[in-house]
């Protein structure tokens, strides 16, 4: 409803809305953002929208203009975890379980095990800005969940380009495939893309700990996720499982090949096109 707020005072702001008795607009109630004084955000003379919090029925008419507010963030934060944009907020406190983050006034939680990096304790992230993406929006719950691991692995992946070779740590194995650190944000060695010869059991060519150079095979900016390959970096088929060492010392000249071809794919490509036009 729209109203006139006609007087201003330490419990709020009176508001005409054209009824028999005036509404209350409590202070707390006014912004978003903590309010200690209602004169500091609200005057007399001013009419404004506000959203109904207790009717007439119930007693005082209560209205609110943070109500309001809240709607408006909300829909912003359903359309950016929709489109899976990051955010800069404050960690304002902490919990067992993790961190609390205040995003345009909502006090949002994020899991220990969202954070990009292990810290002694949560209590020293108090008062630092973080990037986060959001996992869960819910209004009606007033729910809002955040990761700043998905954040950062999605800059991260940004960073790297198809052909790059990169050096990094076998984290873990498994019969899929292994997955390698890269110096903050790990990526997916196939079982297909250690080698041009079958590799029946990863374990038998790589263990957690191992020093490993891979090459960038494809990327996913949006989830953070990058795919990695050592079977293009092999001089000659079947090297990874003989002599990875000299897969590695190859690595740069090898990846630099790879890139050629595809350039020339792409050039006789667009050369195919112009012909046909």
């Amino acid at each position: 409803m729209i109203g006139t707020i006609f007087r201003v005072d330490n419990r709020g702001a009176y508001v005409d809305v054209g009824g028999k008795s005036a509404a209350i607009c409590p202070t707390s109630e006014l912004s978003l953002a903590p309010v200690s004084r209602a004169e500091d955000v609200v005057s007399a003379g001013e009419s404004r929208e506000f959203y109904v919090i207790r009717g007439e029925g119930y007693g005082e008419l209560t209205v609110s203009i943070k109500q309001l507010e809240l709607e408006v963030v909300w829909e912003k934060l359903g359309q950016m975890m929709a489109e899976e944009t990051s955010l800069t907020a404050p960690v304002v406190a902490v919990n067992r379980g993790g961190i609390l983050v205040d995003v345009q006034g909502i006090r949002a939680f994020c899991p220990g095990s969202q954070l990009s990096r292990r810290v002694p304790n949560f209590e020293q992230l108090i008062g630092t800005e973080m990037e986060f993406k959001i996992i869960e929006a819910d209004a009606e719950k007033n729910r809002l969940m955040l990761s700043n691991k998905r954040a950062v692995t999605a800059d991260a992946a940004a960073s790297y380009n198809i052909g790059d070779v990169v050096d990094g740590v076998v984290m873990s194995v498994k019969p899929y495939g292994a997955f390698i650190d890269l110096g903050g944000m790990s990526g997916l060695l196939h079982i297909s893309q250690i080698s041009h010869d079958r590799v029946m059991d990863v374990e038998k060519v790589l263990n957690p700990g191992d020093s490993i150079k891979v090459m960038v095979l494809s990327q996913d900016q949006k989830r953070g996720r990058v795919g990695l390959c050592t079977k293009k970096l092999e001089p000659t088929p079947g090297d990874m499982l003989r002599d990875p060492a000299l897969v590695y010392e190859k690595a740069e000249e090898m990846a630099a090949l790879f890139k050629q071809r595809v350039a020339d794919a792409e050039a006789a490509a667009a050369g195919a096109e112009d012909a046909e036009e």
